[in-house]
């Protein structure tokens, strides 16, 4: 039964990003009925697929590869709805629906949803840790997404051919200040994660640690940065959710389920 709900939520984004690209090729576009409503049913179907797999474990659903890349793609849902509406009015929706789509279809579709044979102790900090980590790759995957289209739109604009996209977007100034706050915004979840690590003594390989800290020092180097320019944070937040992305593999890998 969780799996219908999140085959349905798949089902969701990838109608809504499909159902955009057609309204964009036949000049109607309606940003409220097609990305809002398509991704609002979608990240309802998350939810319930989360807290359906949370009770029947009795953990946070983070113990195995395939419910991590569930609660990325449900982070990245809901880092959408928490912007403000110009963006999410926008084609927001269309750049961000085929990342869930992608994310939960290797979920879907990848044998990684291999139960463990037992749990250990029910632990709200440990868990806490886990569900800060993945939901700051939410914030930083949501600012690669601003990126994303903040270099779209500066490629239209320098090009000097503004086609109906450019029309869509955010004004580019503010898609550079989305990028930043959710920058910031991963930045801190990341920070209160490597704290609460920290607090319970998690023990956490060398090279991943180091790596780790290596993300997190570039980010915060770079919003520190005054001389750093939009155009160069919107290329380094698409690079730096890649590489962060590799470090949840590396984590999972050498601390399985909720120790990430």
């Amino acid at each position: 039964m969780d799996r219908l709900l999140l085959i349905l939520s798949t089902l969701c984004f990838l109608i809504g990003f499909s159902a955009t690209l057609a309204a964009l090729k036949s000049g109607h576009y309606h940003p409220r009925r097609l990305n809002l409503g398509m991704m609002s049913v979608g990240f309802l179907f998350q939810t319930a697929f989360l807290v359906g797999r949370g009770r029947a474990i009795g953990h946070c659903p983070l113990t195995n590869l395939f419910e991590l890349l569930v609660f990325l793609s449900w982070s990245v849902a809901f880092f959408y709805f928490l912007i403000g509406p110009t963006y999410r009015l926008s084609l927001l929706g269309m750049f961000t629906e085929p990342l869930v789509f992608f994310i939960q279809t290797i979920a879907l579709l990848a044998p990684i949803d291999n139960p463990h044979s037992a749990f250990p102790p029910h632990n709200p900090w440990l868990e806490l840790h886990a569900a800060l980590s993945v939901m700051a790759s939410g914030a930083f995957a949501m600012a690669g997404v601003a990126g994303v289209m903040y270099l779209a739109q500066e490629r239209q604009l320098k090009s000097h051919h503004l086609g109906m996209i450019f029309f869509q977007m955010p004004p580019i100034t503010a898609l550079a200040t989305a990028n930043r706050r959710l920058l910031w915004i991963g930045l801190l979840l990341l920070t209160l994660g490597f704290a609460s690590a920290s607090a319970i003594r998690m023990e956490v390989a060398p090279r991943v640690f180091i790596w780790g800290a290596a993300i997190w020092i570039s980010y915060l180097l770079l919003l520190l940065a005054r001389k750093v320019g939009p155009r160069r944070i919107a290329i380094f937040s698409v690079v730096a959710f890649v590489l962060l992305a590799i470090t949840l593999g590396v984590f999972t890998h050498f601390n399985q389920g909720v120790s990430l």
